[in-house]
């Protein structure tokens, strides 16, 4: 039984191996055919691919002619609707013209601050007139704000190239001017109500306090008449303005004023950028010099073919046709005429366009390198912007006090006039102890127009250093419910708050809107707020600012100003959404190349009538010299958000526009081309792709002020790189 037993498991294990052997061979030609099987496959693969990549070149290359067929057609259609920037630019230079006739003729007795001989003519009389009360000044004070303000305007709103470095230097010679002197009135001005102090003297304690304002400036005079040294706090029984002083001012014979000007004639002014100009000199600085010189050339060219013309007529029918010939000479007077004016016409509107398409540019360009470099303390004049106006802290010596008799009052008026009590002083060998000159507490109120969305810094103006320094004061403590900030301070001197100046930048989205005819909002949304601003025909609105998802009121709101007026209103505010060419030093920006943003920002104003846009996430990784954005046509005056659904992703790289393939919420970034679009050589004509003939015949109606003001308002705020 054994052995049957080993006989048969012998003969099982040669089984086995002739089995492993079949097993073995199999699965080598199992394997070599799957080989085989995936070779083929993969070839196949490789060559669906290869076929697909060729049949998508193949598409590609069919829409690259296709585009390139039109491109020119395109070109020119769209420089035909972009005249109307050229035409707004000129509709606002006959504007400036008609402004300045009129005002001429209207002989109010105001001075045009732009005519140097009216505005140095009206500093003039000013300075001989003496003796005027604060409450005159005040009110004279009115004129000369306006007068600054539309020498300002002038300045930011004239095109560069018909800015001359003489009227530069004129204008910002004569806002210093009017600066100076008006201060110099109110100082004068104090002088006078000084001098009657003790006759102003309150029963109570003793000494003289007086509050005179308007909505520009506030005045706060205290007298130490008393000299008591227990009356150390001094507060303003109108408002909550409050001193604490030591014990050598409570003893000495001075006065305490604090000026409140809601307006910085302090920081010196920004220049005007020389660059600027420089640059815009690679266009013709002067478009009626260019344009009246090649019309003399086209004119001696005209007029020479037609005395060429006239004299063959003569010689050929000199006595035959003498009426009629003087019957055609007529006509073709009048044709050579007609075609002069349209040539010069012509050629007036090219260099204009040139123009201000340079100008446009200029204000994308950011500056290469930092030029200004500032101390520890010395606040950055780029980085930093003052509001809510300057407090001028002065302590003034006592004038002489005028004095009744016999019917008469007698006035000692010293020499020198109004001066100032300096503390601490410059040599301090006569006074015991190191405390005699601590430092002075301080409580103002803060503008209520103002709106500070971290605690204020405090800075004290430099008179030496003519800049703005933080050395010197402490202990700030700022009340933001009741708007009151405390600080201490060792010297007298001009005082404002800082604010930096890219506290909303970059921001975190946008949307442009229309809301009918020449009429859209475009809402930017940063980390503190959402701010609304209506534009509407050629001015701009505030329609609302959101703090914390909750209104906040402001006395813009309502207020049509241009763009220029506008951005120095909101600036001045404490809302800045409008970035200089310093901006990109102090915040991280998307940078866009400035040729694609400008075509961009003048394209999205063409259609801006009939086409809604906004942010898009993608913008910020499709390179600087592409831009992304949302796009949906919308002809409703409906608030209701757009649905998703009806945004279309486009990209543009300033000659060729294309609709994307992912959407918003997709999880990565293709230039993939959507299925059964085309790409054009502009944003209009990609728009146009699937606008409806409604959409498309409203943005041929839109008005060239307005697309030029919409356009204007998309440069300041430059929404792709800043966002």
């Amino acid at each position: 039984m054994d052995g049957k037993a080993k006989k048969s498991a012998n003969k099982k294990k040669k089984i086995s191996k002739a089995e492993r052997l079949k097993q073995l061979q199999e699965e080598e030609e199992r394997r070599q055919k799957e080989e085989e099987e995936a070779r083929l496959k993969y070839e196949k693969e490789e060559m669906e691919r290869l076929e697909i990549e060729r049949i998508e070149k193949e598409k590609w290359l069919q829409l690259e002619a296709k585009d390139l067929e039109r491109k020119n057609e395109e070109l020119e259609e769209l420089y035909l609707l972009e005249a109307c920037f050229p035409e707004a630019e000129k509709l606002k230079r006959d504007q400036r013209l008609l402004t300045q006739w009129e005002h001429y003729i209207r002989c109010d007795g105001s001075p045009d601050p732009s005519i140097a001989q009216e505005i140095n003519t009206f500093i003039s009389l000013w300075k001989e007139e003496t003796d005027e009360t604060f409450e005159e000044v005040i009110a004279k004070s009115k004129l000369v704000l306006h007068l600054i303000d539309k020498l300002k305007l002038i300045l930011l709103e004239t095109p560069p190239y018909d800015l001359q470095e003489k009227n530069i230097v004129q204008y910002q010679g004569s806002i210093l001017e009017l600066r100076e002197l008006l201060h110099l009135k109110f100082n004068t001005a104090t002088e006078i109500l000084l001098r009657q102090a003790s006759t102003l003297a309150d029963l109570d304690t003793g000494n003289m306090e007086k509050v005179i304002q308007d909505e520009n400036v506030t005045l706060y005079v205290w007298a130490n008449l008393k000299k008591n040294p227990r009356h150390r706090s001094v507060r303003c029984s109108e408002m909550q303005i409050g001193f604490e002083i030591p014990r050598i001012l409570a003893t000495s014979d001075i006065a305490l004023r604090l000026l409140h000007t809601r307006y910085d004639h302090v920081t010196p002014l920004h220049p005007v950028p020389t660059l600027l100009q420089a640059r815009a000199s690679r266009v013709p600085l002067s478009v009626n010099d260019e344009v009246k010189s090649v019309q003399a050339a086209v004119s001696n060219e005209l007029q020479e073919e037609y005395k060429q013309q006239e004299d063959e007529s003569h010689s050929v029918q000199e006595e035959e046709m003498k009426v009629k010939e003087l019957g055609d000479s007529v006509v073709q007077m009048t044709f050579v005429e007609e075609e002069f004016q349209d040539t010069s016409y012509e050629l007036e509107m090219k260099l204009l366009s040139e123009t201000v398409s340079a100008a446009q540019l200029l204000l994308l360009e950011n500056t290469p390198e930092r030029l200004d470099f500032f101390e520890d303390d010395e606040v950055d004049i780029h980085q930093f912007t003052t509001l809510g106006g300057v407090y001028h802290l002065d302590a003034l010596e006592l004038p002489p006090q005028c004095k009744p008799m016999k019917g008469w009052i007698i006035m000692e008026i010293p020499k020198d006039g109004l001066q100032k009590y300096i503390y601490p002083p410059t040599t301090t060998e006569d006074f015991e102890t190191e405390n005699t000159f601590p430092p002075i507490e301080v409580m103002l109120e803060v503008n209520e127009n103002v709106i500070f969305f971290e605690q204020p810094m405090v800075a004290r103006w430099d008179a030496e250093g003519k800049h703005w320094k933080t050395d010197g004061i402490s202990n700030v403590v700022y009340k933001s419910e009741e708007r009151l900030i405390t600080f201490s301070l060792e010297t007298f001197g001009p005082i404002t708050l800082i604010q930096d100046t890219h506290i909303n930048m970059p921001y975190q989205s946008w949307e442009l809107r229309p809301l009918g005819m020449n009429n859209i909002l475009l809402t930017v949304i940063t980390i503190f707020t959402e701010i609304q601003i209506q534009i509407k025909e050629d001015l701009c609105m505030l329609t609302s600012i959101k703090l914390k998802n909750k209104t906040h009121p402001s006395v813009l709101e309502g207020k049509w100003m241009t763009p220029i007026s506008f951005s120095i209103a909101l600036k001045a505010a404490g809302v800045n959404i409008f970035p200089t060419e310093h901006s990109h030093f102090y915040v991280a920006t998307n940078y866009k190349v400035p040729l694609v943003e400008m075509k961009v920002y003048r394209e999205m104003a063409l259609l801006s009538s009939a086409f809604a846009f906004a942010w898009s996430k993608w913008n910020t990784q499709c390179g600087s010299k592409k831009v992304v954005f949302k796009v949906s046509e919308h002809l409703t005056k409906e608030e209701e958000p757009i649905e998703n659904s009806n945004w279309t992703l486009l990209m543009f790289s300033g000659d060729r526009a294309q609709m994307l393939k992912i959407e918003e919420d997709s999880e990565k970034f293709s230039e993939t081309l959507k299925e059964d679009t085309e790409f054009h050589s502009t944003l209009y004509h990609m728009v146009k792709d699937f606008a409806s003939k409604e959409a498309m015949e409203k943005v041929r109606s839109s008005n060239c002020l307005f697309l030029n003001c919409v356009c204007q308002m998309l440069l300041l705020t430059r929404l792709f790189s800043y966002s």
